[in-house]
């Protein structure tokens, strides 16, 4: 088709504009994609998905970009470019990159780079793993991690950015690659671009990077989950972090507001509410199972089905209800809770197959749920109290 497309960015990540050729296109022809046409141009900006980051964002003369992928063929690494409109084999054009995604992109990578080689040259553990999107950062670790190795490693992350290290960019000969020690999550073909911070970290690496590590401003890790018998650590960077904790800031102030304390005394109150609810919930389960004996008693004992309709009881209180009901009663026993949309509903029998219930109940209100001969538990949307009475009513053994 052509030669290997010239991947400009290797060149410098800082630029944001650039000219070049259209020497391949299509139009997408599905009908969700219309409109859309695939280009391939002699040389781009644009870094294409690859090694777990997303592509670049921005314009080529003027058409929106939706995706950048890369296809190697024949040795040949063609880069194409997805667009909001057409363009024509042989225009010239003219690409504009949306440098704050590409900038965000450079401090989340390159601040993975500083976590994974801490990682590695402290625990040995090797980066399996690795995903940058807009949304979050992710990286895989195939050894465990705890919550206070985590703290350490992004404190001793952050003591590295702060040097402000150059990070240097090199294309190594097959014999000085054979000499180098470097981290690489595969088998590699080809030239081997390696990005190497001195003394923290030296990795195979096709993506754009900061120039020094201050630019990355600082690292925070965002979650930690024992993952395929290693961990996986959620991290941002820079100002994608800024925002992150600005928010959560905002939060705990609103919280504390709320609360009328201080910040540092959020938990404590926290607890202190969490202790009142439980006691509060306790209490009111224990009134709930007096009112709902009362209400048992009232009902007569010769009654076959037995169908209760209630505002609010809690699962135990129901649970017992249901089975003294059942050893009082012959037929079907069902308590319905009314909720925003509906009921959710338990019923039981002693004599007789419940999922009978869950069936009628099914067919004439398409209700949802199931269970045993003996209890079905399920859900439906707002049906008057008399239909749901006539139907069970209806039952026949």
């Amino acid at each position: 088709m052509t030669e290997s497309t010239i991947k400009l960015f290797d060149e410098d990540a800082y630029k944001t504009e650039f000219d070049a050729q259209v020497v391949w296109q299509c139009m997408i022809e599905d009908a969700e994609s219309e409109g859309l046409s695939k280009i391939l141009l002699d040389q781009t900006l644009f870094f294409p998905e690859e090694g777990g980051q997303e592509a670049d964002l921005g314009t080529i003369n003027g058409f929106e970009v939706i995706d950048v992928q890369i296809e190697k063929k024949d040795q040949k690494e063609l880069i194409f470019h997805t667009i909001k409109g057409k363009l024509n084999v042989g225009d010239v054009v003219h690409g504009v990159i949306d440098f704050e995604h590409r900038f965000d992109q450079m401090q989340q990578h390159s601040g993975e780079h500083i976590f994974s080689g801490t990682v590695h040259n402290r625990f040995g553990y090797d980066n399996v793993g690795f995903h940058l999107s807009r949304q979050s950062v992710t990286m895989d670790f195939n050894g465990p991690l705890d919550d206070d190795e985590v703290r350490r490693i992004e404190r001793e992350v952050n003591e590295i950015i702060v040097q402000n290290l150059e990070i240097k960019i090199s294309w190594p000969s097959k014999k000085e690659l054979e000499k180098l020690e470097y981290r690489s999550k595969k088998e590699l073909e080809g030239d081997v671009r390696i990005v190497t911070i001195p003394g923290v970290d030296v990795c195979a690496c096709c993506a754009p990077h900061v120039k020094r590590t201050g630019e990355i401003g600082f690292l925070k890790v965002i979650s930690r989950q024992n993952y395929k018998n290693g961990v996986r650590i959620t991290i941002e960077c820079g100002l994608r972090a800024l925002e992150t904790l600005s928010g959560e800031h905002s939060l705990l102030q609103n919280l504390a507001k709320d609360l009328t304390t201080s910040l540092e005394n959020v938990p404590g109150q926290v607890l202190k509410m969490k202790d009142e609810i439980f006691m509060v919930k306790g209490k009111l389960q224990k009134t709930n199972k007096e009112l709902m004996e009362y209400k048992l008693r009232d009902i007569p004992s010769d009654k076959e089905n037995v169908t209760i309709f209630t505002d609010d009881i809690d699962n135990r209180t129901a649970q017992d209800a249901i089975n003294a009901l059942t050893k009082e009663h012959k037929g079907y026993c069902s308590f319905f809770i009314r909720t925003d949309t509906g009921y959710r509903f338990v019923s039981a029998s002693s004599g007789k197959d419940a999922r009978k219930i869950a069936m009628v109940l099914k067919e004439k209100f398409a209700a949802k749920g199931g269970g045993s001969d003996k209890m079905v538990q399920g859900s439906l949307d707002d049906v008057a109290e008399d239909e749901i009475i006539n139907a069970i009513d209806m039952l026949k053994d």
